[in-house]
């Protein structure tokens, strides 16, 4: 099933939510870099909390027929890399996600406003842009 980057993304983003992942931010990085159209970035307060949540996205996105290009860091709970192509998943654990800062590192990149109906697909438009 061909899925949007837009879609795809929150549906990643309401599994998230589901396990009650912290801080999400979407990053849409499709002017600056090939590499993929969003980046979604996550916390957790535990490991065992990160790692639900990356199945949790790995189940909902399976349900829509897309499995990951690639997965790393599942077993330790610590960085969960989840590539769908158009869209990459970084679920951390607090300090770990503090201590990368990828925020910081794509900060030229626009942040998706993810009100909360948007964010679960309750919103006709999906979400709007917003720019630090």
């Amino acid at each position: 099933m061909a899925t949007d980057s837009k879609t795809k993304s929150l549906i990643c983003l309401k599994a998230a939510i589901e396990k009650k992942a912290q801080d999400p931010v979407l990053l849409e990085l499709k002017e600056l870099t090939s590499i993929t159209d969003y980046f979604l970035l996550l916390s957790g307060k535990s490991d065992r909390q990160v790692q639900a949540i990356g199945q949790a996205i790995e189940a909902a996105l399976k349900k829509e027929g897309m499995l990951p290009l690639g997965l790393e860091g599942a077993s330790g709970g610590k960085w969960i890399l989840m590539d769908y192509e158009d869209v990459v998943v970084h679920i951390f654990l607090e300090p770990v996600r503090k201590f990368y800062d990828l925020e910081g590192l794509w900060v030229d990149a626009p942040r998706v406003d993810l009100e909360k109906g948007a964010a679960l697909g309750e919103s006709a438009n999906g979400f709007q842009e917003s720019h630090r």
